[in-house]
């Protein structure tokens, strides 16, 4: 069984760039904005825990513009910009699809789900298009290297 990469095309990582480079433009100018204009000794604290939660963002946005799995006769490698990690196929129950409301947007992923522990959230597949082909190909990739693997 030849590898599959599971991960973002170069037009999902510029259009996740551009949305999350924004929000991370905002946060900065709040905070260059605290410090400008507020003269109290406790906005040092405030302003540390903005700039803790924009290094977080940062770290996170990276890690699902970047992150990618790989398919193997093993099973599911993630390589993602903080961690490496292997699932093997035996530990998976399901390849389920997540869908959840945050504001006016319905965001979309596709998640493993292990026979012990929680539910692995498959990076470069969040999507915010409710009939993704992208997102439907990733899937049944997925899903036909499990079976293949499991023999079923």
């Amino acid at each position: 069984m030849p590898d599959v990469w599971i991960g973002f095309n170069s037009d999902d990582r510029r259009r996740s760039w551009w949305r999350n480079g924004l929000v991370t433009l905002a946060l900065a100018g709040v905070m260059v904005a605290m410090i400008l204009t507020t003269h109290e000794p406790s906005k040092w604290w405030f302003v540390g825990g903005l700039g803790i939660l924009a290094v977080v963002a940062f770290v996170g946005t990276v890690n699902l513009i970047y992150g990618r799995v790989l398919l193997t006769a093993r099973g599911l490698e993630f390589r993602t910009f903080v961690s490496r990690r292997v699932t093997p196929w035996k530990e998976v129950a399901d390849i389920e699809t997540r869908r959840r409301v945050v504001g006016s947007r319905v965001l979309c992923d596709l998640r493993v789900v292990r026979v012990r522990g929680r539910s692995l959230t498959v990076p470069g597949t969040a999507t915010s298009r409710v009939m993704d082909a992208e997102l439907e190909r990733k899937q049944v990739a997925i899903q036909e290297c499990w079976s293949r693997a499991v023999g079923g």
